[in-house]
């Protein structure tokens, strides 16, 4: 069974696991607080021309994801995200354990507007009941969104101004963040993202780490004892430097020219993934949404998903119609290209 359900199906990148057996018996101090957390701390800020962020490193990104809504939120407030984001259908109800509501807004591909944003906190505002009602105090993103699709610099400048007219946090979910940085036709920068965002982070689970996080709090409102925060949420690791240690094998070499294994990775599974795309294509099929990252969804008749379902595992996206079914074909920082060839023959023999 060849598996392109997931990006995190795999171990580490290889870079990844030498430094780990390199300074396995090294002693360091704990939690985080370690000269190879300081090391890629630095660098981080540097590549995200952020030098007065404070970088943080999570285990996953729900834990990053409740941390950082629970710290900058007041209790009677609840985060702006589309109805489709990972808060709002993927994590168990993890933001909403801290007290906090996700108000989801209608989404177009995975994305919400600046004029959401701006029309849900007037409505708020104006209704007579407001106090009566969650307040919006943030607005979470993913840049990759979970149908794979990207935000322009424009969209997400003109959220942030939104954000700013409106008092709010803007909070970037950066776990798929590599393949965005690395997807044709992006716009956005690392550097773009401390300027217009509060809060944001680098993926490391889904790109290329073992496991791993980087947060990058740019908002100085929201850096003060934000370390109390991680450990009241569990998220403070007792052996921190294993986190800062996976950056920096992921970065090494990053000056912003893209040539280290955070990006190299992440380019060749996106080039795969529109390897499928066009296998897909040239069979006649549809995508759900147009994704130009390692997210692939394409629709089929049932009886071709069953045929492929044999030999491949996939997500399945769900009845688009009475005969046919949407999937996601998902690439990673590990995928084989021998595994892509395989499905790209078995998708060009199917019978549709």
């Amino acid at each position: 069974m060849l598996r392109f359900e997931c990006d995190y199906g795999e171990g580490a990148a290889p870079q990844v696991l030498a430094l780990l057996g390199d300074t396995n018996l090294e002693q360091t101090p704990g939690y985080g607080e370690d000269a190879y957390c300081a090391k890629a701390a630095a660098q981080i800020r540097t590549l995200c021309q952020a030098p007065n962020a404070a970088v943080h490193f999570f285990v996953g990104a729900t834990q990053a994801n409740l941390t950082v809504i629970d710290a900058a939120l007041r209790p009677w407030q609840g985060v702006l995200c589309a109805e489709s984001g990972h808060i709002h259908v993927h994590e168990t109800g993890a933001v909403e354990a801290t007290g906090h509501k996700c108000l989801a807004l209608p989404a177009v591909n995975g994305k919400i507007t600046a004029a959401q944003v701006k029309a849900a906190t007037a409505a708020h505002r104006a209704n007579p009941s407001h106090e009566h009602e969650v307040q919006p105090g943030m607005v979470y993103i993913s840049n990759p969104t979970e149908d794979g699709t990207l935000y322009t610099k424009a969209e997400l400048a003109a959220l942030a101004a939104a954000c700013r007219e409106a008092g709010l946090y803007l909070f970037v979910d950066g776990a798929r963040m590599a393949y965005g940085l690395t997807a044709p036709g992006n716009d956005l920068t690392l550097p773009d993202y401390a300027p217009l965002c509060d809060v944001f982070y680098l993926g490391g689970t889904k790109c290329g780490a073992l496991f791993g996080e980087a947060l990058v709090v740019v908002n100085p409102a929201l850096q003060t004892d934000f370390r109390y925060a991680i450990k009241q949420h569990g998220g403070m690791l007792a052996k921190g430097r294993l986190l800062g240690l996976q950056f920096l094998a992921l970065l090494a070499g990053e000056t912003g020219s893209g040539n280290s294994p955070y990006y190299t990775l992440a380019r060749r599974a996106n080039k795969q993934a529109a390897q499928l795309a066009a296998a897909f294509a040239a069979k006649g099929c549809a995508m759900l949404y147009p994704s130009p990252t390692n997210q692939q969804f394409p629709i089929l008749p049932e009886t071709a998903l069953a045929a492929l379902a044999k030999n491949y595992s996939f997500t399945d996206c769900g009845a688009v119609d009475a005969t046919h079914r949407a999937a996601r074909f998902c690439t990673s920082w590990a995928t084989r290209q021998q595994d892509v060839d395989a499905l790209v023959a078995d998708i060009a023999a199917l019978a549709l």
